[in-house]
């Protein structure tokens, strides 16, 4: 009923806590390095769905929640997401065309560029560097895609998002 009266807002709100609460949920510390993305997961999905409704404030919005939960720099991953939410949205004609495994493929784009980002922030205020390991939520991000894809499009048929 709450989805109908406002155009799903609710349903896009929920999905982006839920990430949030992905995010943050305690791992044991050798499974800490393969979490994937879950906020730029779902802002990408939304991103390429609902352009029009989703987009560079939800992603500025998304990643300093995720900086405040997270305890990054203020700012670090709310940068790097405005920049993926906006290159989603210039492309999601194009990418909402590709086939899942190619859609996949972009997704990993844009979660590199998400982690080179908040790399860089890292960087210039001197924190040390990560291992190879640092890259591994983005190619874990690329193979969860397809389920998060399915995921969130069945939700948002459900409860007739637009």
């Amino acid at each position: 009923m709450l989805a109908r009266h406002h155009g799903g807002s609710g349903v896009i709100i929920v999905t982006f806590l839920i990430a949030l609460l992905l995010t943050i949920m305690p791992m044991p510390d050798w499974m800490r390095y393969i979490r994937p993305d879950w906020v730029g997961l779902v802002l990408i999905y939304w991103c390429m769905a609902l352009p029009e409704r989703v987009g560079v404030v939800s992603g500025w919005l998304s990643g300093l929640l995720v900086d405040l939960l997270t305890g990054a720099v203020l700012g670090q991953h709310a940068l790097a997401l405005t920049v993926v939410a906006w290159l989603t949205i210039r492309f999601h004609q194009r990418v909402r065309l590709f086939p899942m495994l190619q859609q996949a493929a972009t997704v990993l784009v844009l979660l590199v560029l998400h982690q080179l980002l908040a790399l860089w922030i890292s960087r210039f205020i001197g924190r040390p560097g990560a291992g190879w390991y640092f890259w591994a939520p983005s190619f874990i991000g690329m193979l969860t895609w397809p389920l998060v894809y399915n995921s969130l499009r069945s939700i948002r048929h459900g409860f007739r998002v637009n």
